[in-house]
């Protein structure tokens, strides 16, 4: 990608002036990526379970920590690894100057993001590769549950800008983990985040949020089915329960001039 602007080329088209032609689905999301993207992202039924256990309000404690962190602005929100849009359509709702845009790989997750909030725009596009935002455009980008690429984050937030990130504790879901055999959290997650994001900015916080859950068994099979662990477990079996919902919430600021690059981190937190 060029990356030059980019303006309607008609109702269904973006283009660019050197004559890049970018299609947006008729479910409201642009793809800015040209060629095969190696993952796919989240599937429909992942996607369709998390967006039903979000709008439950089950994980609004999170979205409550994130707009605390995010300050007054009007200017660009970027949600890095959006899923459907959720925690950026309530981010929205709490800073009505400001706009957002819902950046994630997985197609079922940008058609719902792309109707989270009248203020959001959704475009497809690699976490993991230079991200089609221009240098300095964003006010703040938020990182909820996905992978981070320190320096692309970096160039798209402009001086002074606030990038929060969400990462789950040691003990998020530990009790369908334990029961059930779900996928650990990484007991190297906060030096993984270190390493990877702090050659681009420095922690000024981090604060711990904890709630217990009491989930029928309808609710707690939304849960584990919007987990890569859903395909291991009997969804039918689930028995209602208490859940530890536990994470970190991490303000950074952006250093001026970055220390040398680690790797993109590539995992993900879901």
């Amino acid at each position: 990608m060029c990356q030059d602007t980019l303006a309607r080329g008609g109702e269904r088209t973006l283009r660019c002036p050197h004559g890049h032609s970018f299609d947006i689905a008729k479910q409201g999301y642009a793809t800015l990526v040209r060629g095969r993207v190696p993952h796919a992202g989240d599937s429909a039924e992942m996607i369709e379970a998390r967006d039903d256990f979000l709008r439950a309000g089950h994980y609004r404690f999170i979205a409550d920590a994130v707009i605390a962190d995010v300050p007054p602005t009007s200017g660009l929100i970027v949600d890095a690894g959006a899923g459907p849009g959720w925690y950026l359509g309530r981010l929205l709702d709490r800073r009505p100057d400001a706009l957002g845009l819902a950046v994630d790989v997985s197609k079922p997750a940008l058609r719902r993001a792309a109707r989270a909030h009248p203020r959001v725009a959704a475009v497809l596009a690699d976490l993991w590769q230079p991200l089609p935002i221009a240098d300095g455009s964003a006010e703040v980008i938020v990182n909820v549950f996905a992978p981070r690429n320190g320096a692309e984050f970096h160039r798209v937030l402009r001086p002074g800008g606030v990038l929060v990130v969400v990462t789950p504790a040691a003990d998020h879901l530990r009790e369908p983990i334990t029961e059930h055999g779900l996928l650990t959290v990484d007991a190297d997650k906060k030096e993984r985040l270190t390493r990877t994001l702090g050659a681009h900015f420095t922690a000024d916080h981090t604060a711990s949020h904890r709630r217990r859950l009491d989930l029928t068994g309808d609710q707690m099979r939304t849960l584990i089915a919007m987990t890569p662990s859903a395909r291991h477990v009997r969804l039918d079996e689930l028995a209602p329960g208490a859940v530890t919902a536990a994470v970190d919430v991490t303000a950074f600021t952006r250093r001026d001039r970055p220390l040398p690059t680690p790797a993109a981190d590539h995992g993900t937190d879901r």
